[in-house]
């Protein structure tokens, strides 16, 4: 009887923290691991290994900040930064937050309303402005449970399917291997690499796994984030091999013909509908993260940052309204969609290096909650890759509007940017 209350207990402990591997298993994920199969076979399984690790890093140590004061990750850093001098960090944290939200809104219609647009023939826009009345209604009257429950079972039926068509796919087992453990950069790739690490850590969840984790235990909380953030990726990684059964143009069609074909037709309505609910539940979600992430930063005891106050549903309101503008406008999903979760990947860093300072100081945390070197490394090693990859992509961007011709320039200032960041850093943290 007691190993059945202990197996039961931590059951329940991780069905818990599958909001997390939930929050980050929508829209963008199906899209970016999807297209990075059918472009690149497993080339790029590396990057999900990356991102599912970091995920759990980074998740654990916003987690057990909460756990080690009883304060969420945003009163850390408002209480940190509580200087009238240091107003413009919190500021700059809030924006970076708010920004990624903005950005995944707009992914998160545009995926709805692909689903829908999968199996019925519904006047797009008429729906979108439907969409984004219905989401609005929900976040005001603030109770989403129910409905964000039954979305969630049929994202997760969708899930399965993906499971399902994964593992008919022909590829050895050393393979997989190969490409999960060594990285690999094929050309026209690095929008899609920092995509796939954006669209799994997604930089809001930090906050969201804060927020939760009051009165839990160190070791349920390292137990249930470590378990479901896996078999969350372990989801994302099959996603990425069932893209690889797609033939010809990739598309969303595309890719519900391949599972209709593998498992049945019904596959394929439920992909449409799964990617409806991935993005009507998403669309909830960011806007109140958005919202919630400025309310811990600005005023969590202050009624004017209440969740009904107005400066909090004008927040979620914004972000709401930009994907709205996306939703109806003739932007082509799939693009936007990827495009969303790269800038999240860029975003990323600032979220992270803010994270690490705060979980390693000791006026903050006691000795036994800071990190530990090995954790120290490992951030470190987070904050490198995705800096990297950030600067990269960006540099890029501003050598194809200007024209230079150099294809080393970006990757050597990229290099150099992130040692600079990363020595900064190190000094910051293992100087303490």
């Amino acid at each position: 009887m007691p190993k059945f209350i202990s197996f039961k207990k931590n059951l329940l402990n991780i069905l818990f923290w599958s909001i997390i591997a939930a929050a980050f298993i929508g829209p963008g994920t199906v899209t970016t691991a999807s297209k990075a199969g059918a472009s690149f076979g497993l080339s790029l399984l590396w990057a999900l290994v990356f991102s599912t690790i970091a995920t759990v890093v980074l998740q654990e140590a916003a987690a057990r900040i909460t756990i080690a004061s009883g304060k969420s990750l945003g009163e850390i850093i408002a209480l940190k930064y509580q200087r009238n001098s240091n107003q413009k960090i919190k500021v700059i944290i809030f924006l970076a937050v708010a920004f990624g939200c903005a950005a995944y809104q707009a992914g998160n219609m545009l995926g709805a309303i692909s689903g829908i647009d999968l199996v019925s023939d519904f006047n797009i826009k008429i729906l979108t402005l439907i969409l984004g009345f219905v989401c609005a209604i929900l976040l005001w009257i603030g109770n989403l449970k129910i409905i964000a429950h039954a979305l969630g079972l049929i994202v997760a039926v969708m899930g399965s399917a993906f499971i399902y068509v994964a593992f008919q796919a022909d590829l050895s087992f050393g393979n997989v291997m190969k490409n999960a453990i060594i990285p690999s950069f094929p050309d026209g790739s690095s929008l899609l690499i920092i995509g796939l690490i954006g669209t799994t850590i997604v930089p809001y969840n930090l906050f969201l796994a804060s927020g939760i984790s009051k009165g839990q235990n160190i070791r349920d909380m390292r137990v249930g984030i470590t378990v479901a953030v896996i078999i969350g990726g372990l989801i994302s990684m099959c996603i990425m091999i069932a893209g690889t059964q797609v033939s010809g143009e990739f598309s969303f069609k595309a890719l519900s013909d391949t599972l209709a074909s593998n498992i049945g037709n019904w596959a394929a309505v439920f992909f449409g509908c799964g990617l409806f609910a991935a993005g009507f539940s998403s669309s909830i979600t960011s806007p109140l993260a958005a919202a919630v992430t400025a309310r811990s930063l600005f005023g969590q005891k202050d009624e004017k940052w209440s969740p009904k106050s107005r400066n909090f549903r004008l927040v979620w309101g914004l972000i709401l309204l930009i994907g709205l503008g996306f939703g109806v406008s003739d932007v082509k999903p799939i693009p936007a969609i990827i495009l969303a979760q790269a800038i999240n990947g860029a975003l990323l860093p600032i979220i992270a290096i803010f994270l690490m300072l705060a979980v390693n100081d000791k006026k903050l945390l006691s000795e036994k909650y800071v990190n530990s070197r090995l954790t120290n490394v490992m951030m470190l090693l987070i904050v490198g890759v995705t800096s990297f990859l950030g600067v990269n992509n960006f540099m890029k961007a501003i050598f194809s509007t200007f024209s230079v011709t150099n294809p080393n320039l970006g990757g050597q200032i990229a290099v150099s940017i992130t040692s600079i960041l990363m020595i900064w850093l190190g000094l910051r943290v293992f100087r303490k």
